[in-house]
C-alpha cells in the first residue's frame, strides 16, 4: 500500500516529462507531423496578431498626430522660446548675442513713444477692418444661402480676392490710392470734391489699408459662415415660416444662435491675424523712406519690430517687442472667448425662459379647456343643443 502511495509521484513526473510539448519534441518521441507544426506556426502568428493588434489600437492616435506636434515644436515653440531668449539679451544684427540685460528691453520699449505710436495704428486698423469684414461677411454668406441660380459661381468669386497674393492686392489699392494720380482722387475731383492724403493723414491712411484687409479676407470669412450657414436644419427655418415669422426674424432668431461657435472662431482668428498686419502697410508707400509713412502715421506694431530688427540691427529690442505683442493677443483672445460665452450663455438662459414661459401658457390653457369640460357645462350645452 505505502509503495503505491510512494511510487504515485514518480509515475506523474515521468508521465509530465513524456507528454509531448507542443511545438516541441524529445528524444524517444516521434516528430510531430507536418500538420502539428503548422498549426503550432498558425497559433503563434494570431498570438502575434493580437499583439500588434492592441498595441495598434492604443498607440497609434499618438503615432498619426505626432507629425503635428513635432512640426509645431520645430517652427512654432522653438522660436517662442528662443525669441524670449533674445529679448533678455543685448543681441545685435551682427555681432551676435551680447551681455544679459533682463527685461531691459521690455522697459525702454515701454517707454518709447514709437512703440505706442505703433500699437494705436494697430488697433485702429484692425478695429476699421475686423468690425466692417465680418458684417459684410456675415451678410454675403446669408446671400449665398439663400436659393439663388449659378450658387458656385458667386461661391467661387467671393474667394478671389482672397487667393490672389497678397503683394498684387497691395500694389493695385497703392495705385489706386495714389494722392497725385490716384482713381479714387481722380474721381473726387470730377465730382469737384477735394483730393484725399490717402498716404499722409492718419485716418485715411488708416482707412485705405483697413480696406485692402477687408477686401482680401471677407470673402473668406463668409465662406466659413456659409458652411455653418447650411448645417442649420432647414426644418427650423420651415416651423418658423409657418408660424408667421418673417426673413429677418429667422435670420437673427435661428440661423445667428445656431452659428454662434462658428462666428466665436470667426472673431478669433480676426483679432488674432489682424493685430500681426504687415504686408498691407509695408507696402502701401514703397517710396516712403521710413517704413509706415514718412511720420509713421501707419506703422503697426509688426513693421515696428521689423524696423528695430533688420533697418536697426536691434534684435533684442525687437524681441521684447514681439513678445509683448504675443502676450497681447493672448489677453484679447481671452477677453473675445468670454465674452462671446457670457453672451451665448445669456441668450441661452432668455431662450429657456421663453421656453418655459411658452410651457406655462400651455398648461394654463390645458387647465382652462378641463374646466370647460366639466360635466355640467357639457350638460349645459347639450341641452342647449337639444333644445
Amino acid at each position: 500500500m505505502s509503495t503505491t502511495t510512494h511510487d504515485a509521484p514518480e509515475q506523474d513526473r515521468n508521465a509530465t516529462e513524456t507528454t509531448p510539448q507542443p511545438g516541441r519534441w524529445n528524444k524517444g518521441q516521434n516528430r510531430p507531423t507536418p500538420e502539428k507544426l503548422a498549426e503550432t506556426r498558425a497559433d503563434r502568428k494570431m498570438r502575434r496578431r493580437h499583439l500588434l493588434g492592441r498595441l495598434d489600437f492604443k498607440y497609434s492616435p499618438y503615432l498619426y498626430i505626432s507629425p503635428f506636434f513635432i512640426l509645431f515644436g520645430l517652427v512654432g515653440l522653438f522660436p517662442l522660446v528662443y525669441t524670449f531668449v533674445v529679448s533678455i539679451n543685448d543681441w545685435d544684427l551682427l555681432s551676435g548675442a551680447g551681455e544679459w540685460v533682463g527685461l531691459e528691453n521690455y522697459k525702454t520699449e515701454l517707454a518709447s513713444p514709437l512703440f505706442w505710436n505703433s500699437l494705436f495704428n494697430t488697433f485702429s486698423i484692425f478695429l476699421l477692418s475686423a468690425i466692417p469684414q465680418l458684417v459684410i461677411a456675415t451678410f454675403i454668406a446669408a446671400m449665398l444661402d439663400q436659393n439663388i441660380r449659378a450658387k458656385t459661381f458667386w461661391r467661387m468669386s467671393v474667394l478671389v480676392p482672397y487667393v490672389v497674393t497678397p503683394v498684387a492686392v497691395t500694389l493695385i489699392f497703392s495705385s489706386a490710392f495714389d494722392e497725385q494720380y490716384g482713381l479714387l482722387n481722380n474721381l473726387l475731383s470730377s465730382m469737384h470734391l477735394d483730393p484725399i492724403a490717402w498716404k499722409t493723414d492718419v485716418f485715411p491712411s488708416h482707412m485705405a489699408i483697413a480696406t485692402m484687409v477687408n477686401w482680401r479676407w471677407t470673402g473668406y470669412n463668409a465662406l466659413i459662415l456659409l458652411a455653418a450657414m447650411q448645417a442649420v436644419p432647414r426644418e427650423l427655418h420651415e416651423s418658423a415660416a409657418i408660424d408667421g415669422a418673417g426673413s429677418f426674424r429667422r435670420f437673427f432668431s435661428i440661423t445667428l444662435p445656431s452659428i454662434r461657435s462658428t462666428m466665436i472662431f470667426v472673431i478669433i482668428t480676426a483679432t488674432i491675424g489682424g493685430l500681426q498686419i504687415f504686408t498691407e502697410p509695408k507696402l502701401f508707400n514703397p517710396s516712403s523712406s521710413v517704413p509706415g509713412g514718412p511720420d509713421r502715421q501707419y506703422q503697426t506694431t509688426v513693421l515696428y519690430l521689423w524696423d528695430l530688427a533688420f533697418n536697426r540691427g536691434d534684435f533684442g529690442r525687437a524681441s521684447a517687442v514681439a513678445w509683448m505683442l504675443f502676450l497681447i493677443i493672448i489677453v484679447i483672445g481671452v477677453i473675445n472667448f468670454l465674452i462671446s460665452g457670457s453672451i451665448a450663455s445669456s441668450a441661452d438662459r432668455k431662450g429657456a425662459g421663453k421656453n418655459g414661459r411658452t410651457r406655462a401658457a400651455r398648461r394654463a390653457a390645458s387647465r382652462a379647456a378641463a374646466k370647460a369640460a366639466k360635466p355640467g357645462n357639457g350638460t349645459q350645452s347639450g341641452s342647449t343643443t337639444h333644445e
